[in-house]
């Protein structure tokens, strides 16, 4: 499979960004690892696609970090993307077989399996406490969440389209998201144009699935702006865990909690041993007793 794609751009006058991402290999492989049913795929896939454009708009250090949680009261339960400077991202659902009917239009429904609740956004830049914004959900299709939370939290008009398409196989045929902010004193003819050209980016997966590059679907966004792209990047779904950073958590856990585990394991017949399983990329760290006391 290609790789990912991301672009970031910005208008000539200096009016609007705009970021389009390809993440359909991003998707793919949050799907291998998580095992995640069609409906749980399009949720998770939609916010992982979401993070990674986000984690790019923020500072170029290797500490800074964004993650994109939704609390909703859907069947989906949590579900978490983090991503990195890059757009590096890695993400996690409580419900990987979340089922629903279809609509009525055929689509997944992902706002019924995410539900009522909250958007946060924290932003960690490893150097102070981070910042977090938080908005009461939309819809729960996340793409108008996202909207909402730039609106409200960092009064910057935004235009989100996201979308993951996936195949009878279960893995991902195409997904993908634009997003075109307004800068400080943009010209207010833009706007119609930009609301215009948004009518286009609705489904957004099906032009990536018919061929279109990051570069094509670009030229939609902007159509009858100039423009001109800054770079174009290759973001990954990729999991930090290692054997020594969760060490090093279970360090931060009391003894004499961590004697009583070691304990049931015995009084069940186990080792005397504790197994951490990674719940973003699912590998697993085994530690004996000598390692964690």
């Amino acid at each position: 499979m290609k790789n990912s794609s991301l672009l970031r751009g910005m208008s000539r006058d200096g009016s609007a960004r705009v970021f389009v991402i390809d993440s359909t290999p991003i998707v793919d492989a949050a799907i291998c690892r998580h095992l995640t049913s069609p409906l749980a795929s399009a949720v998770l896939g939609r916010l992982l696609t979401a993070a990674s454009v986000m984690g790019s708009m923020s500072g170029e250090e290797e500490t800074d970090s964004l993650t994109l949680s939704l609390g909703g009261d859907g069947p989906a339960g949590r579900v978490i993307a983090v991503s990195d400077w890059k757009g590096n991202v890695r993400g996690y659902i409580q419900s990987p077989g979340v089922d629903l009917p279809l609509k009525e239009n055929g689509k997944l429904d992902v706002g019924g399996a995410v539900g009522h609740g909250m958007l946060s956004v924290i932003r960690d830049s490893g150097d102070g406490e981070p910042y977090t914004g938080s908005v009461e959900l939309v819809s729960g299709e996340i793409a108008e969440d996202i909207a909402k939370y730039y609106a409200v939290s960092e009064q910057v008009p935004t235009v989100c389209a996201l979308g993951v398409l996936i195949g009878r196989d279960r893995r991902c045929l195409a997904a993908g998201g634009v997003f075109v902010q307004l800068l400080p004193y943009a010209d207010p003819e833009l706007i119609p144009v930009l609301e215009e050209n948004s009518r286009a980016l609705r489904e957004i997966s099906s032009l990536f699935a018919s061929g279109m590059s990051v570069k094509d679907v670009a030229d939609i966004a902007m159509k009858g702006i100039e423009y001109d792209v800054f770079d174009e990047t290759s973001p990954e779904y990729r999991c930090t865990c290692s054997r020594e950073r969760t060490l090093a958590a279970l360090k931060t856990v009391k003894e004499s909690d961590i004697m009583k585990m070691l304990d049931e394991q015995e009084a069940e017949g186990r080792p005397r041993s504790l197994e951490v399983v990674c719940r973003f990329c699912g590998n697993r760290y085994e530690f004996d007793e000598k390692e964690l006391i």
